[in-house]
């Protein structure tokens, strides 16, 4: 989880076949699913959305060739907030504790 934009886009274009400066999100989860990184072309320069959980896992949806999947905004959703898309039910995940009133 060390690439920033220039990295990322290269793993793009080499392994993906793909044309980062399509507009397209693309989705990188570390090994352990705990850190995930979207980078997006957004008609003027790359952004990149990085989160870490403090608890829990993402799902790693099933793959298809080089690794890659195409998924909709909602299953995107899900995936942040933690819901399965296999089985109906909510991943761990961190709550600090002000948050629990």
């Amino acid at each position: 989880m060390r690439k920033s934009f220039d990295s990322l886009s290269g793993l793009v274009t080499s392994n993906i076949q793909s044309n980062p400066l399509s507009g397209d999100v693309y989705i990188f989860l570390n090994r352990r699913r705990t850190q995930l990184k979207l980078l997006q072309w957004d008609g003027d320069g790359f952004t990149v959305y990085y989160k870490r959980l403090e608890r829990g896992t993402y799902e790693k949806p099933a793959l298809q060739n080089h690794g890659c999947i195409s998924i909709t905004y909602q299953q995107l959703q899900h995936i942040f907030q933690g819901n399965t898309m296999k089985r109906k039910y909510q991943r761990k995940r961190y709550q600090h504790p002000s948050d629990n009133c």
